[in-house]
């Protein structure tokens, strides 16, 4: 499926539907796909993940921090999010307004998918993680990637409960899945894992376990 839109393009490839990354097309005319460097040194730095699993690049899984209270979405290779309170898959699932439609006429009702406003409320924002490295663990048929906070004002939150700015790198374990389109519209599930490391979030990504989802 091809999307024609154009400027910031993250609401879209951290959402980005089970099926594979193909191309990115129009460079000219989006944003880098990560911030704070080129087009190219971008997709140079996109293409290491690619290399490692390229059937794996961008997929997104969602999860839960049952003991703060967090909603977590990994798009592999790319991106983490951590939004405080608990969302429902579903609803992280679309993407956000990030990017404007091609045709500048049309609205977000032109889309064929259904997508989400960016968040207005300051506590509903996410606090986001862009890959920084990304390296195999050949002994162990395991991919580590590492995604560091993207520092950003945020605006005061007075919820009552853990806060995401006290994370600075999120740590991703994943194996390489030749079988993930056979299994296609399911997503591969995540896991917050405990680690003493502190500033650290550490997740797991692989097959769904036998009456795993994504789910509270």
């Amino acid at each position: 499926m091809q999307y024609d839109v154009y400027g910031n393009l993250f609401g879209l490839l951290a959402s980005h539907p089970v099926t594979p990354l193909v191309s990115l097309h129009h460079l000219d005319v989006v944003e880098p796909i990560f911030p704070n460097v080129t087009r190219v040194e971008a997709l140079q730095r996109l293409a290491v993940p690619m290399k490692m699993d390229s059937a794996g690049i961008m997929q997104q899984s969602i999860c839960y921090d049952k003991s703060r209270s967090w909603t977590v979405s990994v798009s592999w290779g790319f991106a983490v999010q951590i939004f405080r309170g608990v969302f429902s898959p579903r609803e992280i699932e679309m993407p956000s307004r990030t990017f404007l439609n091609w045709y500048r006429r049309a609205d977000y009702t032109a889309y064929a998918f259904n997508t989400r406003p960016v968040a207005r409320n300051p506590c509903q924002k996410p606090f986001v993680f862009y890959l920084s490295k990304a390296r195999s663990l050949t002994s162990l048929n395991t991919t580590v990637s590492e995604y560091q906070r993207h520092r950003v004002p945020h605006p005061e939150c007075k919820w009552k409960m853990a806060d995401p700015s006290s994370i600075n790198m999120a740590v991703v374990y994943k194996r390489p899945d030749p079988q993930l389109w056979s299994r296609s519209p399911r997503r591969n599930c995540c896991r917050v894992m405990s680690t003493k490391k502190k500033g650290t979030i550490t997740i797991d990504v692989g097959m769904c376990r036998d009456g795993e989802i994504s789910e509270v």
